[in-house]
């Protein structure tokens, strides 16, 4: 049957929008059009190649862009696998180095906003090694920041960013045209430092580089979002983030921006001692592949300061298994929070073995404040200076965490009788015996326990109340029920 000229015309205008998005995806060419990428996110991609030229190189480089801008994103990591083996084409290549260069960068674009950053990190590491003009090597430092920043890894990706802006500031390109991927980089370290009043300017930035960009915008409200839960201003963080949430604007944005604000938003209501109404925001939510965004961490805040550890233990227990390919950023909290659990139900050993691999990922990759946003602060103290004690070595954050635990740690709870969530029942129980006579041996041989559970649970006791000591303990507790 012989091809119609509206068949023609269609490839043709695809073409097209193929070619012009692909030049346009590095500075110096202007923005990419919205009506190309919209188009391009909706083409089925096309079939792997005999051998990879630059031509169809430059195709699958703009189609997986545009389905990464515009939230075409169904087919995940599934789309990647099939034309890499890895990082390596899985066909023969003829490609020169910046065909190559902006492929890997369009791949690496696509795995992070999937939730994959720590792919993505792989991919921007190969666009940068085959990145052979100023534009290319742009791009390529832009993407690999924003995976680098999305993983947690903030000391590569602040470097990366730096010398992103660095090209973009001596190659006086259009500030349209400047990466939204970089400022999204930006405004993770920025988070990580509390710096809010960097993540109003981002936000400030994104809106003015693409002002008529939806989905550009949605991530810009976002970190406004962000930075009012930063500045504390719970009020307003709570009606923007609902606001946001609800509008219409919300069709056009990426899943990644609209979990990471549903994360906030159950942030800010945790803020708020309302441990319930944030659970409640992500109780119903699934994690995204590659945990990019990782809704288990958001719960396992609500468990740790309902009182509910074995939920907490069981929530997070398959974030945490071998083999599994956790983004980093997302995992340090989870382990700080399941090492205070693990403390509560008296298992000390892994209570230290996960509190250790926290500080260890802290200490590699650069300390951030948000993983002891409503951290239960003396507990996770304790736990840390047992670890350094033993580790000499992973100490070299500590003074920092203590005065970032002081500043964003969750408050002490009040140890009264009733309501206290903050005690395991075993503890609560055990409360009462502190304030008897008996030794510890004695209260060990009448709840039928090793003296070693009951040592380890008063200690767990002391470190919620802040106190040093028994009598310290039964005159806090004396004087909070009165």
């Amino acid at each position: 049957m012989p091809t119609t000229q509206p068949s023609i015309d269609a490839r043709a205008a695809l073409r097209a929008a193929a070619k012009t998005t692909a030049a346009r995806l590095v500075p110096g060419h202007g923005a990419p059009e919205a009506r190309h990428l919209a188009l391009l996110a909706e083409v089925e991609p096309p079939p792997v190649p005999r051998v990879w030229t630059d031509d169809n190189a430059a195709t699958l480089a703009a189609i997986v862009a545009a389905r990464a801008r515009r939230d075409a994103l169904t087919a995940g990591s599934a789309l990647v696998a099939r034309y890499f083996d890895g990082v390596h084409l899985i066909r023969p290549a003829t490609l020169s180095p910046g065909a190559r260069s902006q492929l890997y960068s369009s791949v690496s674009e696509y795995c992070s906003l999937i939730g994959k950053p720590q792919i993505g990190a792989h991919f921007g590491a190969e666009a940068l090694l085959f990145a052979d003009t100023a534009a290319l090597r742009y791009r390529a430092l832009s993407v690999s920041a924003a995976s680098h920043a999305l993983n947690g890894e903030y000391l590569i990706a602040e470097d990366e960013a730096t010398a992103a802006h660095a090209l973009f500031a001596e190659h006086r390109w259009d500030p349209r045209e400047k990466a939204q991927m970089l400022l999204t980089a930006d405004a993770l370290v920025a988070e990580s430092r509390m710096d809010h009043a960097r993540l109003d300017a981002i936000a400030d930035e994104m809106t003015a580089a693409q002002r008529d960009d939806p989905y550009v915008d949605y991530w810009a409200q976002t970190f406004r979002v962000l930075s009012h839960l930063l500045r504390r201003d719970h009020a307003e963080a709570t009606a923007a983030s609902w606001q946001i949430m609800h509008s219409s604007r919300r069709q056009h944005s990426q899943r990644l921006a609209r979990d990471f604000l549903t994360g906030v938003r159950s942030d800010v209501l945790l803020a708020q001692s309302d441990y319930a109404g944030a659970m409640a925001v992500v109780a119903q939510t699934s994690n995204p592949e590659g945990h990019g965004v990782c809704f288990s961490t958001n719960r396992a805040s609500c468990l740790l300061l309902l009182g509910r550890e074995r939920e907490l233990i069981a929530e997070t227990e398959a974030c945490v298994a071998p083999g599994t390919d956790h983004c980093l950023r997302t995992l340090t909290p989870i382990l700080l929070r399941r090492a205070i659990a693990f403390h509560r139900l008296g298992s000390v050993a892994r209570a230290r073995q996960s509190m250790e691999s926290a500080l260890l990922l802290i200490k590699r990759n650069g300390k951030s404040a948000t993983p002891f946003v409503m951290l239960p602060g003396a507990e996770a103290l304790h736990l840390m200076e047992m670890c350094v004690a033993d580790q000499p070595g992973l100490g070299v954050n500590l003074p920092c965490i203590r005065d970032i635990l002081a500043l964003v740690g969750a408050p002490s709870t009040p140890p009264a009788r009733e309501g206290l969530v903050a005690f395991t029942p075993a503890e609560r129980a055990l409360v009462e015996l502190l304030e008897t006579p008996l030794s510890l041996a004695e209260i060990a041989r009448r709840r039928g326990v090793s003296p070693n559970t009951v040592k380890s649970q008063v200690r767990s006791i002391y470190a919620k109340l802040d106190v040093g000591g028994r009598a310290a303990a039964v005159s806090k507790l004396a004087l909070n029920a009165g």
